[in-house]
Formats: C-alpha cells, sequence, structure tokens
C-alpha cells in the first residue's frame, strides 16, 4: 500500500484516456446522457446527484484518510450540518465546549426543531464525557486540536466511550488534515474536515467533507440528504480541492515548521500570558497530541498580557500576518476571535489566533516581535 505522501501527489493523477493529459480532468456538465428507460450507460444522471470531477475528489479524501466513502459538500458548515440533520429525530449529541462556533450556534438555535438535545462538555476531561452520557446519546461531537484554544481530544479514548454506549465518535480534524492526523484509524467514526482550509490551501476555494469508516446508515442518510437538499459542491471546487490535495503533505511540513518556530518565540516573550500550541511540551494535552499526531500543525493561538486592548494593539501593528478569517492558506493570518464571533463568545478577549502560513519563519518571528514590542 502506497504511503500518504505518494497518495496525496499523485492523487487523481492518471493519464486522461483521450489526450494523455495528467492534470484531472474538470468535467463542468451539468447532466449526462441516459437512455429512454432512464439507465445511466456512463453513470451520471446530473451534476447534483453526482459527477465525474466530484468523484475523483471524493475517492482521493476517501484514500487519504482511510475511509469507506467520502462526501464532498460546498461548504464545511454544510458537512457539518448535514452529518447532524441526518441523525434520528431524537438523538442526543454531546459536543465538544471549545469545538467551532457556528456549530455551537447551530446546536442552540436549531437543535429544536430537528428533534436534537445537545450537552456542551469538556473533551478532554474523559470522565465529564462518561457523566454526560444518556440512554438517547448517538454521537460523540469532538473537535482536536480545537478552534481557537488547540485542545486536544484523546481520539482513541473517546471512540471507545462512544462505542460503549451505542452511539458514535465524529471528529472535526479541520487543524489536523490527514497527513497529520488519522481518526478512523484511531477508532472514530466519521471525520468532518473544512477542505476550505488546508485541503484547498491556496483561500480560493469552499468545500467540507465527511469521510465515513464504514457505508453504512449514517453514511446513506447523509448522502441522502445533500442529494435531496442540493449541498453538492460545485465542480470547479472538487477541482481546486483535488488540486490542493496533491500538495497537501509539503505544504503541511512548512506550516507545522513555521509554527513550531513562531510558538516558541512567542512562549519566551515577558509580554505574552500564554500560548496554545500542542507542539509545546508545556501544553495541557502535549503527551495526547504527540501520541496521535505525527506533527502538531500550522495553528496556535497565544494571549497578551496586558488584555484586549493590547491585543489588538498587537492585530494592528503586524505587517506579514493580515488581519483576516480562515485559515490554512499560504498566508499567515491573525484574527482576534473574541471581536469575530460577537458577545455570546466565550473565547478570551486577550487572544489572538495565528494561521500560520509558508513564508520564511525569521520574517514572521520578526513581524511579532515588532507588533510586541509597540507601545
Amino acid at each position: 500500500m502506497s504511503r500518504i505522501e505518494t497518495l496525496a501527489a499523485r492523487a487523481g493523477s492518471r493519464p486522461d484516456p483521450t489526450s494523455g493529459a495528467l492534470s484531472p480532468p474538470l468535467q463542468l456538465a451539468t447532466t449526462f446522457e441516459h437512455t429512454p428507460d432512464g439507465q445511466l450507460p456512463h453513470g451520471f444522471l446530473y451534476q447534483r446527484y453526482d459527477n465525474p470531477t466530484q468523484q475523483g475528489t471524493e475517492q482521493a479524501l476517501a484514500a487519504l484518510d482511510g475511509a469507506r466513502r467520502a462526501l464532498l459538500f460546498p461548504t464545511g458548515m454544510a458537512a457539518g450540518a448535514t452529518a447532524l440533520q441526518a441523525l434520528p429525530a431524537g438523538s442526543h449529541v454531546l459536543l465538544s465546549h471549545d469545538s467551532y462556533f457556528s456549530f455551537r450556534a447551530i446546536a442552540a438555535s436549531q437543535f429544536p426543531r430537528w428533534g436534537l438535545s445537545c450537552s456542551i462538555v469538556d473533551f478532554t476531561d474523559l470522565a465529564a464525557v462518561r457523566a454526560a452520557l444518556r440512554p438517547d446519546t448517538a454521537l460523540l461531537w469532538a473537535e482536536t486540536p480545537s478552534n481557537p484554544l488547540l485542545k486536544v481530544s484523546d481520539i482513541a479514548a473517546l471512540a471507545s466511550i462512544a462505542h460503549g454506549a451505542g452511539a458514535r465518535l465524529l471528529v472535526d480534524s479541520t487543524f489536523a488534515p490527514p497527513v497529520l492526523q488519522q481518526p478512523l484509524a484511531l477508532g472514530a467514526d466519521v471525520v468532518l474536515h473544512s477542505a476550505t482550509k488546508y485541503l484547498g490551501g491556496h483561500g480560493d476555494v469552499m468545500g467540507g467533507v465527511l469521510c465515513f469508516a464504514d457505508d453504512g446508515e449514517h453514511a446513506a442518510a447523509c448522502h441522502q440528504l445533500r442529494l435531496l437538499a442540493g449541498a453538492t459542491a460545485s465542480p470547479f471546487a472538487a477541482w481546486l480541492i483535488l488540486r490542493g490535495l496533491r500538495s497537501l503533505p509539503a505544504r503541511m511540513a512548512w506550516h507545522c515548521r513555521n509554527a513550531g518556530a513562531v510558538a516558541g518565540f512567542l512562549a519566551a516573550h515577558p509580554k505574552v500570558a500564554a500560548v496554545h500550541y500542542p507542539g509545546l511540551a508545556t501544553h495541557p494535552q502535549h503527551a495526547v497530541a504527540a501520541r496521535q499526531m505525527r506533527e502538531f500543525g500550522g495553528m496556535l493561538s497565544f494571549e497578551l498580557a496586558g488584555g484586549r486592548a493590547q491585543a489588538l494593539a498587537v492585530a494592528a501593528r503586524l505587517r506579514l500576518f493580515t488581519n483576516a478569517t480562515s485559515l490554512g492558506s499560504t498566508e499567515s493570518l491573525v484574527e482576534h476571535r473574541a471581536s469575530v464571533e460577537g458577545p455570546a463568545s466565550t473565547t478570551p478577549d486577550r487572544l489572538l489566533r495565528l494561521s500560520v502560513g509558508l513564508e520564511h519563519p525569521e520574517d514572521l518571528i520578526a513581524d511579532l516581535d515588532q507588533a510586541l514590542a509597540g507601545p
């Protein structure tokens, strides 16, 4: 079996039978020829149901995550919402307390309409997770590393807890794409990625993916819901994501190298009160991260000793780090998450989140140094 770097580099790479082209083709057709009685001699009916470019990208995504099936969506939120809506009515969901704020917002505003209930738990506290289980618990929703506090949950332990209760474990692994972390191999049932981030990797495409350990009832329900609701990614988005996969291992090595250097610099700075990066030996879950991740990722956050005002001032003085949302592209970004998340945010207001890009690490450190040195 090929190693993951080889799978990624050659994703979709087979000579086109007509032209011999090695770059994966982009098929934009919305409809496909079928027979008068509705048979599908080419395997496709309508772009919303399936299309060749999406199918090729899903096959590559499934291979990288070690999944039996992958489903591509127009956004990560669409993928996550589908995984939740596909649960039977009356299901109880355990949601990690530091999971992406929009999923917590969905739980608060939409779960009653969908017939779901929710408990929010610190997933780094396994005793608290066990205590929160109910007879109707159907899904544990973990996010590791988490956004924006970079907490790390023990995937294997959570899978054991979930399966012991007859529930599934979903892991949002957006911060740690498949070359860094393999949740399905650790026992998870579903992996969620916002493909907008590292999988696309260039800040020019949106997408989401669900990867399933088995092609069973939940996967089928998600596929049917995607089909009926029309939550299908465009072929061009699928093609861009496939393009991103081909350089994913090389990009992630550089992201991780840079983030480690930046985290080390910030951890030693007198104006920094805390650094959240699982690669630091001082991180509370460093041992767990070292056990279940190949490298520690390109995301980190840090808290300023001077509070919110200092955090905003530092963000304003940065030159290489652009103040912008999202993550995982080639350029480095900074964001004051509490401001972006709004009044309901639980993020510390002195915290800045960094998406560390592919620039030279010494240039990034110099930028942070001059921003921290300001008045």
